[in-house]
């Protein structure tokens, strides 16, 4: 994880360029001082899927399906911006990569004759001790 000039790597077939991403930086919010109050260490990463190159138009669809046409994901963990932009830059590769998981289709099974005769045998015990229940003198 370089410099701000290395492409994000976020899967083995997507590869971010850097001058797609947009920095922001900020101070922290909460307590903390003079430090706090004066440094801009709180970094946040805007990546506009719609204006980007390096996607294919089914990967650009399922993005924007699942997080929208811009993703912004900030950081202000820590009291160093590089390590803020560390942070930023891994939930960004995180979160696309999660979006762009193709989940495999469900296919639908059937419970085992076994499951089966378990399931009526339970309803008939059920059943029976429902029926002893009862007065005498009902049917």
């Amino acid at each position: 994880m370089g410099t701000d000039t290395d492409p994000l790597r976020v899967t083995g077939s997507v590869t971010i360029p850097a001058h797609e991403l947009e920095w922001r930086f900020g101070p922290s919010g909460g307590p903390g001082g003079q430090h706090a109050n004066r440094a801009h260490t709180r970094a946040e990463v805007r990546f506009d899927v719609v204006a980007s190159s390096a996607l294919g138009p089914a990967q650009r669809d399922r993005l924007r399906a699942r997080l929208g046409d811009v993703v912004v994901v900030s950081a202000d963990d820590e009291r160093s911006q590089l390590r803020n932009r560390r942070l930023a830059l891994d939930r960004l590769r995180h979160r696309l990569a999660g979006a762009l998981r193709v989940e495999p289709p469900r296919r639908p099974t059937r419970p085992t004759r076994a499951a089966v005769e378990r399931r009526l045998e339970a309803k008939r015990r059920q059943a029976a001790r429902k029926r002893d229940r009862r007065p005498p003198g009902e049917d």
